[in-house]
This record gives C-alpha cells, sequence and structure tokens, in this order.
C-alpha cells in the first residue's frame, strides 16, 4: 500500500471523530443510549453504507479535477487536518466542505477545475441542512400526534422511544458511510490508486475507527449545546437529518451531515421557539461552515508548495 493512502486513512478517522455526533449525539446526550453503544453501531453502519451505498458519491467528489498519488495525498491530509483542528474545539463542521477546499487549492495550482461538478455539489450543501430544516419541521407534529393517539403508558413510552432512536441511529450511520466516504477515498480512486472496491472499504473502515475513538466532544455539541431536546425531539432530528443525507448519497453528491442535523434541529426550534436555541452555539457552528473550506484552500496550496 501506498503511504499516501495514509492521508486518506487519516481524514477518515477525522470524519468519524466529528460526524458520529451526527446519527447518535441527540441520543447520548438524552441519556437513552450510551457512548459506547452507539460508537459500535455507527462503526458497523457506516462501513455497510459506504460498501453497499458509497459508489456515486466516490465518482462525482473524484471528477472535480485531475488527480496524481501527490494531490491526493494532500487533499486528504489538508483536509484531515482541518476537519481534526475543528474537532479539538469541539465544532461540527462539513468534512465535505473541507475535502472541496482541499481540491479547490490543488485545482487552482493546476489551472483546472470541474465548474459543473463544483457548482453541483455546492448547490447540494446550501440544499442539504434547508431539507433538513423541512423534513424535521413536517415530520414532527405528524409523528407526535400518531404517538399520542397510542396513549402509550411512560415506561412503554420510554422503551420505544430508546428502540426507534437506536433504529434511527442505525439508519443515519448507514447514510453517512453511503454519503461521506467520497470524502475520504474519492480523491484516490479518482487518482487510480484503489479500485471501487478498496476505496470504500479503506474509507468505510477509517471513518468507523474515528468514531469510536475520539468523538465524544462533538457529539456531546450536537446534542446539548444547541437546543434542550426531549426523547422524541432527538428522534426527529436524528431521523430528518438521515433521510436528508440519505437523499444526497442517492442524488451521488457528499454533503456535510453536520449541516443536515443542524437543520434538522433548527427545525424543530422552529416549532418550539427560535427562544430556546442557543444562538452562541449556532453562530459558533456557522462559522466553522465558513472557515473550513477556506482553511482546506489555504493548506493545500501550503502543503503543495512547502512539501511538493
Amino acid at each position: 500500500m501506498n503511504y499516501q493512502i495514509l492521508g486518506g486513512i487519516f481524514l477518515g478517522w477525522s470524519l468519524g471523530a466529528n460526524d458520529a455526533a451526527n446519527v447518535f449525539g441527540t441520543a447520548v446526550s438524552s441519556n437513552m443510549v450510551s457512548f459506547r453503544k452507539a460508537t459500535i453501531l455507527v462503526a458497523i453502519f457506516v462501513l455497510l453504507g459506504a460498501v453497499i451505498s458509497g459508489m456515486p458519491g466516490l465518482k462525482t467528489l473524484g471528477n472535480l479535477t485531475s488527480q496524481t498519488l501527490n494531490t491526493a495525498f494532500i487533499i486528504s491530509l489538508a483536509a484531515g487536518i482541518t476537519v481534526t483542528l475543528m474537532s479539538v474545539f469541539g465544532i461540527p463542521v462539513s468534512v465535505s466542505q473541507a475535502v472541496v477546499g482541499a481540491i479547490i487549492g490543488q485545482g487552482i495550482l493546476q489551472g483546472q477545475l470541474n465548474f459543473s461538478e463544483l457548482t453541483k455539489v455546492i448547490i447540494c450543501w446550501i440544499a442539504s441542512p434547508l431539507s433538513a430544516v423541512v423534513i424535521s419541521f413536517f415530520l414532527y407534529p405528524v409523528l407526535a400526534g400518531f404517538f399520542r393517539k397510542l396513549h402509550l403508558h411512560f415506561l412503554i413510552y420510554d422503551k420505544l422511544m430508546r428502540f426507534f432512536l437506536i433504529l434511527a441511529g442505525i439508519y443515519g450511520a448507514y447514510a453517512l458511510g453511503a454519503n461521506n466516504v467520497a470524502n475520504v477515498s474519492g480523491v484516490f480512486y479518482q487518482a487510480k490508486i484503489l479500485n471501487s472496491y478498496s476505496a470504500l472499504l479503506i474509507g468505510g473502515l477509517s471513518i468507523g475507527f474515528g468514531a469510536l475513538t475520539c468523538s465524544r466532544g462533538v457529539m456531546l455539541t450536537v446534542g446539548r449545546r444547541i437546543i434542550p431536546l426531549d426523547v422524541f425531539s432527538s428522534f426527529i432530528v436524528v431521523l430528518s437529518g438521515a433521510i436528508a443525507v440519505h437523499i444526497f448519497a442517492l442524488i451521488g453528491v457528499p454533503v456535510s451531515a453536520s449541516q443536515s442535523v443542524v437543520g434538522a434541529v433548527f427545525g424543530i426550534g422552529l416549532l418550539k421557539g427560535m427562544k430556546m436555541v442557543n444562538k452562541k452555539t449556532l453562530y459558533k457552528i456557522l462559522f466553522g461552515w465558513f472557515l473550513t473550506p477556506l482553511i482546506g484552500i489555504v493548506l493545500s496550496i501550503v502543503l503543495k508548495k512547502c512539501f511538493f
């Protein structure tokens, strides 16, 4: 195996550490699922999602610009450093933005970028959190009305919610793997360093490892610091974010799981009253989204100039 692939593995680890929060953060913070159980489930189903459904995004991200072994390594390393820096400060960021920022940096140096594919990706970046807002805004009252009609005893309701949170988290992990594996290994696939199966397998494994080892800080940021969530709201957020991410996985555009889940939380906030939303944390996350691609571009250019 070429040592340059370690850059992709590092990026996958960073992605898992950051984005595990987006599928189980609300469940863990509401004490319905233990942190260890959540990370194990993430690792398993991220891998399944990557291997089974990750190919469309792999092709899209790989086609943004031409790749060599060195540029693929630089892109993955620059994006990995970017995401790790954000994770250290507990900011859920877009790994897709970090990767695309790094790709843009290499495209600037090479003087070539596939602007049609880049435009498609940027449009989907905007659409993914908005779609999650809409999904959670409408899904919440529909399912809330359904559960109210059941007139469940609170003990039965508690067990049922725990079960649904786990199911939603499993689905979210699958969607995360399907959508975001391209961020890890798309450039290596485009550079013909990895075949499709190897790219999906290595990407899925590295994301799962990141979730298992270093995801607690961001998981608590998503779950507790944006808006106080009851158990049912947690379920809606996880499910809505997963649906949004899966939609764009089917389209073949890697998007931010962080943006989708925060969009879902925002949809709950619209229903419950925006006074409940922790605006300071929300602004911090939005600032991270804006800063992420810029850091990716700069690091990509600096690494190329200094080491290659």
